[in-house]
């Protein structure tokens, strides 16, 4: 296996169109990094110009310790997993994980004797003279899978390689993909713009927006600490809420906003430089609680009980504001609820350039 560094690499299309920008970024050897970001974000652009799918404007990236920047595709030892699935119709499911292995002239022994293995590691041994037309969404993703591992490559490449799924396939191939990099110890790059995928799958998120890298970290790291507002409400679901206003110590610390201020628990100390500045502050859904001597009170306009958790949404300086609850929690549609925020993690951020305070 390998690892991969970028050393600011960008992407510019005709017309001056930036679609990445002085990306750096290196990935160990046998790491399972998420580049994650909503559409458009320039991830997919990333990882083609790693695959050389994608011609470098500017920067350098190398596999392995060797420069391939300037490399063909079908010498950078990489293997890559697609969206749609990239199978040959025509071929079986045999026919299609040996047919890179017979462009490389192996032997037929080595051959069936690879296809077999991976075959088995996936659990579609039972396929193998079966045609793609005649196999599910979730089997011809682990078809996919298994042409790419028979390669034996440096670096797995996936680029949404469970979109076009449903949901209860995402979640059994998310964990398939996970043990899959467990049992090989490989260094994988998998493009989302699926945050739950990114959360779970990833040993290390990247988010990416407007074709810059915003936060590369841990997911825990990148939940707990984001580095500005738009990794904050991209990390989570539900999306963190926000309340701009004036941070003022009026009997208790208290955020005022144009129309309407709110009281802040006893426990919360922020720096003080920022009492009497405008901030923004953050508080994800499920770090409030609903409880009868809350802070604050609202009348609640949506209730979405889902079982073991209730999603409880209100209007609060004139934005949507969603609190998590427990499922046994199910207030009247209008009915005032009080609830606080946990004081160890409200989040503050400028309300100009979006960064953490």
């Amino acid at each position: 296996m390998a690892d991969v560094v970028l050393k600011s690499v960008g992407k510019i299309y005709p017309g001056d169109v930036e679609a990445v920008a002085d990306v750096n970024l290196s990935i160990a050897d046998g790491e399972f990094v998420v580049l994650v970001g909503p559409s458009g974000c320039g991830k997919s652009t990333t990882l083609r110009m790693i695959a050389g799918l994608e011609d470098v404007t500017s920067g350098d990236i190398s596999i392995a310790g060797r420069d391939v920047t300037n490399v063909e595709p079908k010498d950078r030892d990489i293997a890559m997993v697609f969206q749609s699935y990239a199978l040959y119709p025509h071929m079986s499911v045999r026919e299609n994980m040996e047919f890179g292995l017979k462009l490389r002239k192996l032997s037929s022994d080595v051959i069936e004797e690879t296809v077999i293995k991976s075959a088995k590691l996936l659990d579609i041994e039972p396929l193998l003279d079966r045609k793609p037309k005649a196999l599910s969404g979730g089997q011809r993703q682990r078809v996919a899978l298994g042409r790419a591992i028979v390669r034996d490559p440096a670096v797995f490449l996936f680029d949404e390689p469970l979109s076009n799924l449903d949901a209860k396939m995402r979640v059994q191939m998310r964990t398939e993909i996970s043990k899959l990099h467990h049992s090989l110890s490989a260094t994988m790059i998998y493009v989302t713009h699926d945050q739950v995928e990114a959360m779970t799958m990833g040993t290390r998120i990247v988010v990416m927006h407007e074709g810059k890298v915003h936060q590369a970290d841990t997911p825990l790291d990148i939940y707990n600490h984001p580095v500005n507002k738009f990794v904050a409400g991209f990390i989570g679901s539900p999306a963190m809420n926000f309340i701009s206003g004036k941070l003022v110590q009026d009997n208790g610390l208290k955020l005022v906003t144009e129309n309407e201020q709110f009281s802040l628990p006893a426990g919360f100390k922020p720096a003080e430089q920022y009492i009497g500045s405008e901030v923004c502050l953050g508080i994800r859904p499920e770090h409030i609680t609903v409880c009868n001597d809350g802070d604050i009170s609202q009348q609640v306009q949506v209730v979405e009980p889902l079982g073991s958790e209730t999603l409880l949404y209100f209007t609060v300086a004139g934005d949507m504001f969603v609190v998590k609850t427990d499922g046994e929690i199910t207030p009247e549609v209008n009915q005032e609820v009080k609830f606080s925020f946990d004081p160890a993690r409200i989040h503050l951020f400028d309300v100009n350039s979006g960064e953490a305070l």
